[in-house]
């Protein structure tokens, strides 16, 4: 990693520090878009033909009925689902709000409820490694929020089927159906609908650049979907002062770099945090690994700045809005409402962001690439929307009445004042 002096930096070296990989999507796009117009037109076949030229795998059928499935789990993996599952489902189940009601002046009640969006999916990725933390990030919610139709979309292993793990999480969160594709081919299905296939109206979840460009091509297009958020690379900002452990430190930042070598990992210490001990201890334990080269690729690009105060460190922290933010200071806590700008925070030294990423109850899925300054990560909220409700008795008619007929023909809107007008003289 990079070590750099904050204020021996320029204002343009300043702001080089805070921009994240870039990503082509001109020619990203280029790829995705005849994938989606493929499933478009062909609908199951086309996820067959997909399936079988990206993952070389031949689907006999594009989905399956979780719950029509056995499966065998070993007892140690079951339990540490159940542990997570509980914790994720306590926080968000807590994250319920009730009707807000409220007469805006007499005789005019206003009130806000929600509703679930009824039919969504969730993309949970394959590839190295079988993800069931995601899995429960994304369907729990969906359980709490009431959504009529779940439906998880994650890639085939080599013979076709999907990790027991995957399935358990499915049938305790009341998946509907598993969707057995990837790529931008299961973004598609999802938005489109196929044969096999129900068509969601938003879709949620991580997941490569082609992934990612599947999502935003989608939510502006005649398919109507949203999506959870934009994505980047995952990332991690770490905030230490003398008081933290350069061991728990490397530990944090290894954590995050092994995710994929555009990852992006920071520290931002104080001056007089132990630098030389914290590469020691990289070089340690990035030796032990098995996914040194690419975490080490991925520190290659990443950097250290050292700062002469913690109002400086957080100040260049809520500039850059990284995805996860560690805060392993004396008195984490502390600092609390200096944060403006983080998908999830973890204080303290005995908080790894792997809590997070797993069981302690917070959500995953979050905004990176700078996002957080205006996303908030994946919630009980994002499977919902808001209904505003009205009611008027007749005094309250007559009260508010004269203030929209004016305001209606301010803006010539003739109608809108009539429409107020005509119960006025039957009151009369």
């Amino acid at each position: 990693m990079k070590t750099y002096q904050y204020n021996s930096l320029s204002n343009s070296a300043k702001e080089a520090l805070l921009k994240r990989p870039k990503m082509d999507f001109k020619s990203i796009f280029g790829v995705v878009e005849p994938i989606l117009k493929q499933v478009e037109n062909e609908g199951d076949s086309a996820i067959k033909a997909l399936t079988k030229k990206f993952d070389s795998v031949d689907l006999n059928e594009v989905t399956i009925n979780p719950k029509a499935v056995s499966i065998s789990l070993n007892e140690n993996i079951k339990s540490a689902i159940d542990i997570a599952f509980d914790n994720i489902f306590r926080f968000h189940d807590a994250q319920k709000s009730t009707p807000l009601v409220i007469e805006t002046m007499e005789g005019v009640s206003c009130k806000r409820v929600t509703r679930p969006i009824e039919r969504v999916g969730l993309y949970v990725p394959g590839g190295n490694a079988i993800l069931p933390s995601t899995a429960m990030m994304l369907s729990i919610p969906a359980m709490i929020a009431g959504c009529s139709t779940i439906i998880l979309a994650t890639p085939p292993k080599a013979d076709g089927n999907i990790a027991d793990e995957i399935i358990y999480i499915a049938q305790k969160a009341g998946v509907d159906k598993i969707l057995l594709a990837g790529g931008a081919q299961a973004i598609a299905a999802m938005s489109y609908g196929t044969e096999s296939v129900p068509k969601v109206d938003k879709i949620f979840g991580p997941g490569n650049q082609f992934v990612t460009a599947a999502k935003m091509i989608l939510q502006n297009s005649e398919a109507q979907i949203s999506i959870d958020m934009p994505a980047g690379p995952s990332e991690v900002l770490i905030i230490a002062d003398s008081e933290a452990n350069p061991a728990y430190i490397a530990a944090d930042l290894l954590s995050q770099a092994e995710h994929g070598v555009d990852s992006q990992v920071v520290l931002v210490a104080t001056k007089n945090f132990k630098l030389s001990t914290l590469e020691t201890e990289l070089e340690a334990q990035l030796n032990q690994l098995p996914r040194k080269e690419m975490a080490s690729k991925a520190l290659e690009n990443s950097f250290s700045l050292v700062v002469d105060s913690l109002h400086e460190a957080f100040d260049f922290s809520n500039i850059y809005a990284p995805e996860h933010l560690i805060v392993n200071v004396q008195n984490a806590e502390s600092w609390e409402a200096k944060i403006l700008n983080a998908g999830s925070v973890f204080f303290g030294q005995f908080t790894p962001e792997s809590v997070g990423d797993y069981a302690s109850g917070t959500n995953h899925t979050l905004p990176t690439y700078g996002y957080a300054r205006m996303y908030s990560g994946v919630n009980l909220s994002s499977f919902q929307k808001s209904v505003t409700m009205q009611t008027l008795t007749e005094d309250g008619l007559k009260k508010i009445g004269p203030t929209v007929e004016i305001l209606a023909e301010l803006e010539g809107l003739q109608a809108h004042k009539n429409a107020v007008s005509i119960r006025l003289r039957d009151l009369e």
